[in-house]
């Protein structure tokens, strides 16, 4: 009888470790600072422990993305993953990125909704028009400067116009998915030049994107009293573009992190995922963007 062999290829199974205990307590203290930080203002107190709370929060989610990712890198650079191990990298990063996409479009819809459906239907249009009985005077125009109860809600006096900062924002990141494409091709020749100054200008203009999103919202917020509680207007603007510049933000730290391993050498033409996994949640965001200027700022 003649022994069979099958081979197959090496999972590794990491250490016992103490990150993900790590990174469920910090998660909840960032959640629950919000949440006590949001409530307070709405009850109007003078004094809250959210903002506290919620950077302690952050604070050790950051410790701990660092510490864990770290650990990751020096396995990756071992040599201790597999092609199999490199898969369920890839896997999981696709489905990191599809939950995203369900998280925007949430909110998306939440906007179509209110735009096509609710808000017609408190003018008196359509087959739940007897709405308007609530505020008989009222009539529905987008964007919603003329708030149904506007001494509950008071109504802003303007709105940010598309062709200003945000057609500049809308250029910045549409060049940057171009910089970061060019990085990547480089690092795919061996181009190390190339890699280091393509990332370096993705992240240059990820930063200045950022810096007239601030400069957007300090306009909206002291000449136009554009604000979150101006109506459901404010709130969507705000709700849609804030989550979207802290996608920014959290992408443009990991392109410089990965900025510093390009320096350090860390990939190769043949390895080197976690400047993939990075590159793919930038376009990601680049896209959510161009939905975003075309759904909140132009129509």
């Amino acid at each position: 009888m003649s022994q069979q062999t099958t081979t197959h290829e090496n999972y590794y199974v990491p250490a016992q470790s103490k990150w993900p205990i790590i990174a469920t307590a910090a998660l909840l203290t960032t959640v629950f600072g919000l949440g006590t930080w949001f409530n307070d203002l709405k009850a109007d107190r003078a004094e809250s422990n959210g903002p506290l709370i919620f950077f302690v929060g952050a604070l050790l989610i950051a410790y701990m993305m660092f510490g864990w990712f770290g650990a990751v890198v020096r396995e990756g650079r071992a040599g201790l993953y597999s092609a199999q191990m490199n898969r369920s990298f890839r896997w999981g990063m696709s489905w990191f990125i599809f939950s995203e996409v369900m998280f925007f479009l949430a909110f998306f819809g939440v906007l179509f909704y209110i735009r096509y459906w609710v808000g017609p239907w408190l003018g008196g249009e359509g087959d739940k028009g007897v709405s308007n009985m609530l505020w008989p005077n009222f009539e529905y125009t987008w964007p919603l400067l003329n708030n149904p109860d506007p001494k509950l809600y008071p109504a802003p006096e303007g709105t940010i116009g598309a062709f200003g900062l945000p057609l500049i924002n809308t250029i910045l990141l549409v060049t940057s998915s171009f910089t970061l494409t060019w990085a990547h091709h480089a690092l795919r020749k061996g181009n190390r030049k190339h890699l280091k100054l393509g990332l370096g200008l993705t992240v240059l203009l990820g930063a200045s994107f950022l810096a007239l999103q601030i400069e957007e919202y300090i306009h909206a917020y002291t000449e136009l009293g554009l604000t979150l509680g101006s109506g459901i207007y404010g709130a969507t603007f705000f709700m849609l573009t804030g989550f979207h510049g802290a996608h920014v933000t959290i992408g443009a730290i990991i392109l410089s992190i990965m900025l510093v391993r390009s320096f350090r050498g860390h990939f190769t033409p043949e390895q080197h995922f976690g400047f993939e996994a990075a590159s793919w949640y930038w376009h990601f965001v680049d896209v959510v963007w161009i939905g975003l200027f075309i759904f909140v700022y132009v129509l």
